[in-house]
């Protein structure tokens, strides 16, 4: 449990659980290996099977375990973070404000951040804050995600400079971190999560327009995506994707521990090698002395031209190759099943 005990540390030397340790752990080489693990539709069907079903994919036990919790559900994901806590996991949440259907690519809908300024959804947050004080234990948020793409209703581009987009982003973010701090639930540890490069190109877009300030933030997250559809451009290098990001991210704040909230590949064998591009992640990522934890997305969609997005580690035999032996870099905190 090494690993979990690890990023605990980690968690525990955010500015809400400073200790007196924290200078050391946060001096630690390694990075905590996570893993979302392709949990349905609504990204929250977490099921001890699709754990285990990984697990015996990868030969390890991931330090962290991702889900979402979309406010169309307008419930706290008590059982799944108690699943994942009892699996000696440590839960990462995918806070989204984000209506049925959970179509990507609108504009703002019911849950738009104005509305949550306005106070509409109060008493959800306060309920979603009750249940993460009564889970008690520190697990990581990822509120408003990739808020510099164009893909989720709470997106810049939809707001945009003119409307004042980040400002609003950063006064929501403040509202409802200050509303689940106030019912003591502070054992919530906020993730500042952008994707790797925006959307909109321009200087109101970038990841420091958004940033809510060192108080309302105990990591920063990046998403680092490669290729993921078909007709979606020419395939990148991890090392290509990663370096001036990472530059980006890191700007913000001199201390924070940086996160990979996100990152993975599609198997797209004429464009590109998706085994070299394991490989490389895996030896490039704890290079980067500010990363900590790194979470693989594992999932696979059709597209609506027919086609599939596989993102998952076994999308080819080279691939699952080239993704376990990478996660065997003793650089890499994992738990080993075989000591479970």
């Amino acid at each position: 449990m090494t690993g979990r005990i690890f990023l605990i540390g980690l968690l525990l030397a955010a500015p809400a659980f400073a200790g007196e340790e924290s200078a050391s752990l946060l001096d630690k080489n390694g990075v905590c290996f996570g893993a979302y693990m392709d949990f349905g539709e609504t990204e929250d069907n977490v099921t001890l099977e699709g754990i285990e079903n990984f697990e015996e994919l990868a030969g390890k036990s991931p330090v962290i375990i991702a889900s979402s919790s979309y406010w169309g559900e307008q419930s706290f994901p008590s059982a799944n973070l108690s699943l994942i806590d009892r699996h000696g996991a440590v839960p990462l949440v995918f806070w989204s404000p984000w209506d049925k259907p959970y179509d990507q690519n609108k504009g703002p809908d019911k849950f738009s951040l104005r509305e949550i300024l306005a106070g509409k959804w109060d008493a959800y947050i306060d309920s979603w804050a009750d249940g993460a004080k009564a889970f008690g234990k520190p697990f990581l948020v990822s509120f408003c995600n990739e808020m510099n793409g164009d893909w989720f209703p709470w997106s810049g581009a939809y707001y945009g400079a003119e409307k004042g987009g980040p400002d609003v982003f950063k006064n929501a973010w403040r509202y409802v971190v200050d509303r689940v701090r106030a019912r003591g639930a502070h054992n919530v540890l906020w993730v500042y999560h952008v994707n790797a490069f925006p959307a909109v190109n321009d200087y109101w877009n970038l990841m420091a327009s958004y940033y809510p300030g060192p108080d309302y933030v105990d990591w920063l997250g990046l998403s680092v995506y490669g290729k993921q559809f078909r007709e979606d451009g020419n395939w990148a290098e991890f090392g290509d994707l990663l370096a001036w990001p990472y530059k980006e991210i890191t700007a913000l704040d001199p201390d924070k521990p940086v996160m990979l909230a996100e990152f993975g590949v599609g198997e797209f064998p004429k464009a590109g090698d998706k085994a070299k591009w394991f490989s490389d992640a895996f030896t490039l990522i704890p290079g980067y002395p500010r990363i900590k934890a790194a979470v693989y997305w594992h999932e696979r969609w059709q597209n609506e031209d027919g086609s599939f997005s596989n993102l998952r580690i076994n999308s080819s035999p080279a691939a699952l190759e080239a993704f376990k032996k990478g996660l065997g870099d003793t650089r890499w905190i994992c738990r080993d099943r075989a000591a479970e």
